[in-house]
């Protein structure tokens, strides 16, 4: 295993291993060239958490994609026909995109490319910051190879964002939104040539070329990331994120909702999963002040799915039966919150510490995430003997096991005191009057 690979497997979740491992096996019976590459590639090598992962393949994506869906019953969320991409959501809330390694020909600013397939290094260069073009194979002949003909990892050293050429910005202008959210995140400098060049396309005022499916995908990445609140402000100061809608603005652009759920996010322990559809929350703040007119225009041009929309719909009323049967339960044994909690996902667990009044909910909710979650997940698949993973019995015996890891005892710690010293004896001087 090479350095890089073994820097993968370190970064990544239990989820994300088995959904690298299922594309990876998949692309080699397929007899494709697979490749790590985007976001995936920078926040390994910048040593931030992997949020989702991207992978290139060199041919035929869209089939493959689909193919790899059924397989790992992964939801399809959308296809990308013209860039031959596709976003998919694995068990677990892993986020995934499979495109075909590509080159981008635009006869106009903000228009439609031309597309055609491409090797991954021609597919590197053509991409939109440097930081953003880096890959690492994951084929069989060359895997663990690093690709960075742009010298992404000189400027994430740097901490800056460097657009790969001189008209990155004109010719796909969304690629601005991704410039202020990167800067916010990772609080990144915007080095000389690209705010240039930002500034020459902001004159030229293309922003108004950028579509809603683009702005779309934009909120889905900012709903990922713990500063989404920040990197709306970042956007309402660089007058961007009117474009979203005009309502979103002042006491309407719900900034004390994203710090309350920065503030929850917080509560998440950082080395133990906890699946979360991050995206119904984000909609749901996002959505929050706005009257009914201004959501329907909102919603409509930037054509939100209605199954997201349902999913942030139902949140409220889902996190306040979860609080219902929090309060009421008795709950002596960390097990019986344990059963309770283990099957409540992320964004309602947030939801509950953002907006609960009771006090015993939240706590109840920190003491789970804080304390029985980590111990729980200490018990390992390896742990359960007498039944093969994936049947019920193996998972009823797996249950007992961690039941038993909560509710136990925790051992006295016996301190052996030291044996008390000796009587002092007569001293020198008093013996000597005895004489």
């Amino acid at each position: 295993m090479s350095d890089y690979m073994f820097m993968l497997d370190s970064h990544l979740n239990g989820d994300q291993s088995k959904v690298l491992a299922e594309v990876r096996d998949a692309a080699e019976q397929a007899n494709l060239n697979l490749f790590l590459t985007g976001g995936a590639m920078r926040d390994m090598m910048g040593g931030y958490p992997i949020r989702d992962l991207d992978f290139t393949v060199e041919g035929g994506s869209i089939k493959f994609a689909k193919a790899v869906a059924h397989k790992a019953k992964a939801e399809v969320v959308s296809v990308d026909e013209l860039r031959k991409s596709v976003e998919l959501l694995f068990p677990g809330h892993v986020s995934a995109s499979i495109a075909m390694a590509r080159v981008e020909k635009f006869a106009k600013a903000g228009g439609k490319p031309q597309v055609q397939p491409a090797t991954i290094h021609e597919d590197l260069r053509g991409r939109d910051f440097t930081v953003n073009a880096i890959a690492l194979s994951l084929g069989k002949a060359s895997r663990g190879l690093l690709l960075d003909p742009a010298n992404g990892l000189g400027d994430l050293a740097r901490r800056e964002l460097r657009a790969i050429h001189n008209y990155a910005l004109y010719d796909d202008p969304s690629r601005m939104l991704r410039m202020i959210r990167l800067k916010t995140r990772f609080s990144f400098a915007i080095d000389e040539r690209t705010m240039l060049q930002y500034q020459n396309v902001r004159e030229a005022k293309l922003e108004s070329l950028i579509s809603g499916a683009s702005m779309e995908q934009e909120l889905r990445q900012m709903a990922l990331d713990p500063l989404a609140g920040e990197i709306l402000k970042a956007l309402e100061d660089e007058k961007l994120l009117q474009l979203f809608s005009p309502a979103l603005a002042g006491a309407k652009l719900n900034l004390p909702g994203f710090q309350k759920w920065q503030k929850a996010r917080q509560s998440l322990p950082q080395d133990v999963e906890v699946a979360s559809h991050s995206y119904a929350l984000f909609l749901f703040l996002l959505l929050e002040k706005l009257n009914a007119k201004e959501r329907t225009q909102l919603i409509k041009a930037l054509d939100i799915p209605r199954t997201e929309l349902d999913a942030a719909g139902k949140l409220e009323a889902r996190a306040k039966k979860v609080e219902k049967e929090l309060t009421a339960a008795k709950l002596q044994r960390p097990s019986a919150l344990y059963a309770i909690l283990s099957k409540v996902p992320g964004e309602i667990l947030s939801f509950l510490l953002m907006r609960s009044s009771q006090r015993i909910v939240i706590d109840r909710v920190k003491n789970y995430l804080q304390k029985y979650l980590p111990m729980a997940q200490e018990v390992t698949e390896q742990d359960v003997v007498g039944a093969e993973p994936g049947t019920p019995k193996f998972a009823k015996l797996y249950q007992k096991l961690v039941a038993e890891r909560l509710d136990a005892r925790p051992k006295k710690v016996v301190v052996e005191e030291p044996p008390p010293p000796p009587p002092p004896g007569p001293s020198r001087r008093s013996a000597s009057f005895g004489r």
